[in-house]
């Protein structure tokens, strides 16, 4: 298998490294930079369980080859805020909007790209939003709910 080098950022830092052409974003993150905030779950795109920020916009990281991050910028739920939570984040814990907790990453960088992009999102644009992303547990009432907060307090 060929081997390339990429240099790429993750929240904020910059990364030179060598990956196999077949590697993807989702073992690049966990594998090699031992960011496990990132979910590994269906591996085919399906849940958006593994759903990063590449560029600013929602990525399902097992479906993006990690050559492709080559130049670009990368953020997990570990790079959305800093010491304090974020307005999402605050807003999921107020809600109730994590059971599990499993899909909550997916959910938090998903909902905090949506405000960024859209800072007053109605209640079907952050449906089509978070489309991508399964959850077993809440019904997404709560998620739903905690983004529409969190887009209050912005």
């Amino acid at each position: 298998m060929s081997r390339h080098k990429i240099s790429f950022k993750v929240n904020g830092l910059r990364y030179e490294v060598e990956v196999e052409a077949n590697k993807t974003l989702l073992q690049l993150i966990r594998d090699d930079l031992g960011l496990t905030g990132t979910k590994v779950a269906c591996e085919r795109g399906d849940c958006g369980l593994c759903t990063v920020l590449l560029d600013g916009m929602p990525v399902k990281s097992c479906l993006v080859l990690a050559v492709e991050v080559d130049g670009h910028e990368v953020t997990t739920v570990e790079g959305i805020s800093g010491e304090e939570l974020n307005a999402v984040q605050k807003a999921f814990i107020k809600h109730g909007a994590v059971q599990c907790g499993f899909c909550t990453p997916a959910f938090i960088v998903t909902a905090t790209a949506l405000l960024k992009r859209n800072p007053e999102p109605t209640e079907e644009e952050v449906k089509e939003a978070i489309d991508g992303v399964l959850c077993r547990c809440t019904g997404y009432r709560q998620i739903i709910d905690a983004i529409l907060d969190a887009a209050k307090e912005k």
